[in-house]
């Protein structure tokens, strides 16, 4: 039973809630270097270069799995090693020299994957693609990347994961591309945020198609691992109800119902190309009955996707949760907290008589200088470890590291 507090607090974490992309202004410094350890780091993948699938094959074969799709979703070998990552955006990825310093930080410590963007927060791809849809709207037309397979060579020669980052129904360009696509304002229009953002409309099969059209192609290039972020209706959603008209294709399905089944029909396509598939959720959704009005519902995307991501950011969470008075200053409490709420909700799955495997825990761990926090601490390779440890002694032992500048101060 949740107290008073925990419940105010959950009340004003809704509201407050952001996702990776929030990110920090803070210029962390680069970590000096230890000597190299020879270690295992994960089985090195090699390149996989087939035939990309078009964008109406894919939805043909979304229709398909939808028709014959049983509840269970088969979950692909894990890694011999924990994945232990941090965030790479597109274009630190296609700098030579960042990603060199990256490469070196990953070679001297226990590190051993990175997230790298494959659509950005702007619907940007990175790489130039093969999708007719993504050429239509030009949206791998400042692709960072230059050559996607010649980087995919150099990580998996030095042994790293490479995870492909998808922000999946926060997509400006395609909804602007095709506005009858994203939500709709009930009075006319198209829908925004509060930072006038526009969202696709996840009833939408277009849009749930396009998006998995993309992770199937990277899947297919080489990526050993793609990650769904903002998988997931607008927060506030209590809020985004009264103001939007969903489509009329939503055919009496909650909102984590069609997410579940978006994740359903990606994971079966991104494993016929041999990878893995990974969600992102709200670090409170570890906590949450429900689905806090956006869509993610622990139960049901843990079911359907090999590695769930909560992003429990200690400087996210509000005064008061878990008890803890100033959640920023306190990462071991904040991560140990989210980590055994993590586990609960995955023991449910496994006590509730199906034979459903419950998704690996990789949480989303804050390595950025929270500026805006007040009150707020300068977060170091300290705090890092804190937060680790607090998973670690949950039996959580894969992590991700998030900075928006991917600037990193870490020790192993």
């Amino acid at each position: 039973m949740v107290d008073g507090v925990r419940t105010k607090a959950f009340a004003i974490m809704t509201a407050l809630l952001v996702c990776t992309s929030c990110g920090s202004s803070a210029q962390l410094q680069e970590a000096s270097l230890p000597p190299l350890k020879n270690q295992q780091k994960p089985s090195n993948f090699n390149v996989r270069v087939d035939a990309p699938h078009t964008y109406s094959a894919v939805i043909k074969s979304q229709q398909t799995q939808t028709q014959a799709r049983t509840a269970r979703v088969r979950k692909l070998s894990v890694p011999s090693d924990p994945v232990k990552g941090i965030y790479v955006s597109g274009w630190v990825a296609g700098s030579k020299k960042r990603l060199e310093r990256l490469i070196q930080l990953v070679d001297h410590t226990d590190l051993n994957a990175m997230v790298i963007d494959v659509k950005n927060d702007y619907g940007q791809l990175t790489y130039k693609s093969s999708l007719p849809e993504v050429k239509a709207i030009g949206a791998d037309r400042h692709a960072a990347i230059g050559d996607v397979n010649a980087l995919l060579r150099k990580l998996k020669d030095k042994h790293i994961y490479v995870i492909g980052r998808i922000v999946t129904f926060k997509d400006p360009l395609y909804a602007k591309s095709y506005p009858s696509l994203a939500l709709q304002k009930k009075s006319g229009g198209v829908w925004r945020d509060v930072q006038g953002k526009v969202w696709l409309d996840p009833f939408q099969q277009r849009a749930r198609a396009y998006n998995a059209a993309i992770a199937k192609e990277a899947a297919t290039i080489g990526f050993d691992e793609i990650q769904f972020d903002y998988v997931r209706f607008p927060d506030n959603g209590a809020k985004v109800d009264r103001e939007v008209q969903y489509s009329s294709s939503r055919g009496g399905k909650s909102k984590s119902q069609v997410i579940a089944q978006f994740l359903q029909e990606a994971t079966g396509s991104v494993h016929a190309a041999g990878a893995r598939v990974s969600a992102d959720v709200f670090g409170l959704v570890t906590s949450s009955a429900n689905d806090m009005g956006i869509g993610q519902s622990w139960r049901s995307i843990s079911k359907a996707v090999d590695v769930i991501s909560p992003m429990t950011y200690p400087s996210h969470y509000s005064t008061g949760m878990y008890g803890v008075k100033q959640p920023d200053l306190s990462p071991y409490a904040i991560i140990r907290h989210a980590m055994m709420d993590a586990k609960h909700r995955n023991n449910l799955i496994k006590g509730s008589g199906s034979d459903q495997t419950p998704a690996i825990i990789r949480p989303w761990l804050q390595s950025f200088t929270a500026k805006w926090v007040h009150p707020h601490q300068q977060y170091g390779a300290e705090q890092v470890n804190k937060q680790i440890q607090a998973a670690k002694e949950q039996g959580v032992h894969e992590f991700l590291l998030w900075s928006s500048n991917c600037k990193y101060d870490y020790r192993s």
